[in-house]
């Protein structure tokens, strides 16, 4: 089994989902995308994530990014659940969630780790860029429900970074002050960055956070 990395290209599937039938890929399109494992239906953790990304749904698409869940359970076990995700959540439901009894996906993304669970996935998450790389991989265990705001916080930088040679620091939000990236010069940094910037060393420089396009 192919570990994924960083920069590799988001394996494509086609899948059943809550939504009808998908190419993951073309279901994208131009799209940045989350992709996120669950355990199991009717597992409370999960109930409480599927719950908050509805919530949340409004946010993703500010950043123009998609959310698709997965579990190992088949789809009329799904689209009962999200009945229970609603009435619980006081939500509802709005994005596609993968049926994947046969575990295609959940192997091809390496989901089931048989240390700790031979049967169902962890609480994988991919974040994958337009050009169908992946970007950032996160793993929680099952007892640990995953914090969204931070994943809204990354696609941020990640949109940021990918179009201006800045990075973001520790504990970093949007609209906050950036690094400069070492490869710049400050001849250069002059040019690109007309807020100006700060050095404090000639590799740590920082600059008020410049637009994302």
């Amino acid at each position: 089994m192919k570990t994924i990395r960083l920069g590799d290209e988001a394996p494509n599937f086609n899948a059943q989902t809550t939504e009808g039938d998908i190419n993951f890929h073309e279901w994208l399109g131009d799209s940045w995308g989350i992709l996120f494992s669950h355990p199991a239906d009717y597992t409370p953790v999960c109930t409480t994530e599927l719950g908050t990304v509805a919530k949340y749904k409004k946010e993703f698409d500010k950043r123009n990014t998609k959310v698709i869940a997965l579990s190992v359970d088949g789809l009329e076990s799904h689209k009962d659940w999200i009945k229970d995700i609603n009435e619980t959540q006081n939500t509802t439901v709005n994005f596609p969630i993968i049926a994947d009894e046969d575990h295609k996906v959940s192997n091809l993304y390496d989901m089931i780790h048989p240390n700790a669970d031979s049967k169902h996935t962890v609480r994988s998450v991919f974040v994958i860029a337009p050009d169908k790389t992946i970007k950032l991989t996160i793993t929680y265990p099952a007892s640990t429900g995953r914090n969204f705001d931070e994943l809204l916080r990354v696609i941020d930088s990640l949109q940021l970074t990918a179009y201006q040679k800045v990075a973001t620091p520790a504990n970093w939000n949007d609209g906050e002050d950036c690094v400069i990236v070492p490869a710049v010069s400050n001849e250069e940094a002059t040019k690109l960055f007309p807020k100006g910037f700060t050095e404090l060393r000639p590799y740590l420089r920082m600059t008020p956070q410049p637009s994302k396009n």
